[in-house]
């Protein structure tokens, strides 16, 4: 039984996030789940998931960052006049674009882990700061266009190679596979525990969730496949969350990030470089901030004086509703992930009804409320 319930507990959100597409599924007679729409939806949010991922470390160390929408859109203005105004190659200037970004993260870091000034006051100076350097970059002007092929960094799509009539092949074969990697994981994973005497699902249920991850995965492709295939920009999620997901998970640097939020002073005691660690984080989140920048750039053809606006409350929303707590120590990617697909699903949701937008602000206020109450509940019960 506690099985079962740790299992429930872990995959809440992704429960959560499958009622809330049902519910907008019916209620918009369809349209959600339709194949053009999900691949609106991916594109549509995939810069804010790229900040969750970067914010969820952040409140994990038991900080925030309230500066990362200035940040992408200071790196989409660099980004405009390096490669519009300069005529720089594109591969060359989002290298230095994320070059710049981990180097703001840097200067942050700094003053958080070293000086010890609250994140909360640092990067909201950095908010204003990057928000009025864009502005001088910019003249207040919007700089476009930008060349096709970065263009294609946010709404590029992969070539299928076998050709398909009416459904794009290369997606089907590569949702197969992807497939059935997660299951050899998934029965490693069983396989490892029961030979180490950890109680597992029973087989039936066991069964069960292999068969619930592939319905989903399989799903879901065989929808992209249906309109123009799988985009670049999910490739670039997919492989983000994979490697976060085992740096936080399977390393050592990742077990000091939760040490760090956990209780700073034991981990300092117990021998981790807690300073370093706080550093580290921030530099990551400037350098996820400026992917995240280039992005939206590319996506909108356009470096705008407004980009990036709010981004940082959807971010930390996102982390927030996936899981992580406010006193930090506690929170996953995936988790961050999955709060940013139901922000994201509940924005287009609510769009398609026809709410406006002061009735959307409301209801994701409220599910953010209700997320964090959640949380300390359970920290209570705890």
């Amino acid at each position: 039984m506690n099985v079962i319930q740790n299992n429930v507990r872990q995959y809440s959100m992704t429960f959560a996030l499958l009622l809330i597409m049902i519910l907008f599924q019916v209620l918009t007679d369809g349209i959600l789940l339709q194949p053009l729409n999900i691949t609106n939806l991916i594109l549509q949010n995939s810069y804010i998931l790229i900040l969750a991922i970067g914010m969820v470390l952040i409140i994990i160390t038991g900080h925030i960052d309230l500066s990362v929408g200035s940040i992408a859109a200071f790196i989409g203005a660099l980004s405009a006049i390096l490669m519009i105004k300069m005529n720089l190659d594109p591969i060359l200037t989002i290298l230095l674009c994320l070059l710049v970004g981990a180097l703001v993260g840097a200067w942050q870091g700094f003053w958080v882990a070293y000086v010890k000034i609250p994140a909360f006051i640092v990067t909201l100076a950095g908010m204003l700061i990057f928000r009025g350097i864009t502005l001088i970059m910019l003249q207040g002007q919007s700089i476009a266009p930008y060349p096709q092929s970065f263009q294609r960094l946010s709404s590029g799509f992969l070539p299928d190679v076998f050709n398909g009539a009416s459904v794009h092949l290369l997606s089907l074969v590569i949702g197969v596979l992807l497939c059935a990697v997660l299951i050899a994981l998934e029965w490693l994973a069983r396989k490892r525990k029961l030979k180490n005497g950890v109680v597992v699902l029973n087989p039936t249920l066991f069964a069960l969730k292999i068969a619930g991850i592939a319905a989903v995965i399989l799903g879901f492709t065989y929808i992209l496949a249906s309109y123009r295939g799988i985009p670049y920009i999910l490739i670039l999620l997919i492989a983000l969350i994979a490697f976060y997901a085992f740096l936080t998970k399977k390393t050592v640097f990742g077990r000091h990030i939760y040490a760090v939020g956990g209780n700073e002073k034991a981990a300092a005691l117990s021998g981790i470089k807690t300073k370093r660690v706080t550093f580290m984080v921030f530099v990551n989140m400037g350098m996820l901030a400026a992917l995240s920048g280039l992005i939206f750039a590319a996506r909108l053809n356009a470096a705008t004086p407004r980009a990036g606006n709010l981004f940082e409350l959807d971010a930390i929303a996102a982390a927030f509703i996936g899981g992580a707590s406010a006193y930090g120590g506690v929170g996953t990617v995936i988790g961050a992930v999955v709060g940013g697909l139901v922000m994201g699903v509940m924005n287009n949701g609510m769009s398609i009804l026809g709410l406006g937008i002061d009735w959307q602000q409301a209801i994701k206020g409220l599910v953010l409320l209700a997320a964090v109450a959640f949380d300390i509940m359970n920290k209570k019960r705890g």
